[in-house]
């Protein structure tokens, strides 16, 4: 009598193999565990590369987001999951978060602490350690660069104005907007940030330069300064 067995990904109908059905119907169709599945690659003797994926979905709650945002220690935890293939997965991660900030560079002026939120949330959601974000504009409010000022703890990151003030003369901005990160998912801010806010928005008024805004960005949302009525 033969042995029964689970069948490889490969002894599939066509039409019920991942990349052939991003080719047949598109990749909007996959399930969630499939596309992880085709990111995969490969299973193990027992688990075919979807089986390791609906794995890998149920380690993190169901959640491609969670998944996103694993280390690579929690990744290789699973059954399948070799160094390689967490690669893949942080780098398949990274690329959605770079096509959001792309969008949002194609849209009008970031004149709005929500299209600021919007850019910086793909750069800072992740983070488990606070950081420091400036971003440099041009007099219609449109983006010359961004970049990450400081890194710091888990409460707390330390910001040098000076610098941030010889990037804007440097990049010739006439308008900037600090942005930091609360890891809690708490956005309101400290005696500390008001302190912060404050000490950069007299910098920039001897420098006629525009402070915008000063934000603070969560994974759930923002809080705005000058929404605020602070600036």
């Amino acid at each position: 009598m033969q042995e029964n067995r689970k069948l490889t990904i490969k002894e599939w109908a066509p039409s019920d193999r991942p990349c052939e059905r991003i080719q047949n119907v598109g990749a909007h169709n996959l399930s969630d565990a499939e596309l992880l599945a085709v990111i995969i690659g490969s299973g193990t003797k027992k688990h075919s590369a979807v089986e390791v994926a609906r794995n890998v979905l149920s380690s993190f709650g169901g959640s491609l987001n969670n998944v996103g945002k694993a280390r690579f220690d929690e990744l290789t935890k699973i059954e399948g999951i070799g160094f390689t293939t967490a690669c893949r997965i942080a780098a398949a991660a990274e690329i959605g978060k770079r096509r959001q900030e792309e969008n949002i560079l194609l849209e009008e002026q970031m004149n709005t602490a929500y299209r600021l939120y919007s850019y910086l949330r793909p750069k800072m959601k992740d983070l488990d350690t606070e950081e420091a974000h400036v971003v440099l504009m041009n007099q219609r409010f449109g983006l010359i660069r961004s970049f990450c000022l400081a890194r710091g703890g888990i409460s707390e990151v330390t910001v040098d104005i000076r610098i941030v003030m010889r990037e804007a003369v440097l990049s010739n901005a006439t308008v900037i907007a600090l942005a930091h990160n609360h890891p809690s998912g708490h956005y309101k801010p400290s005696g500390e940030d008001d302190k912060l806010t404050l000490a950069l928005k007299k910098a920039c008024d001897t420098m006629r330069i525009l402070m915008m805004d000063h934000i603070i960005v969560t994974e759930g949302g923002y809080y705005s300064y000058r929404e605020d009525g602070k600036l």
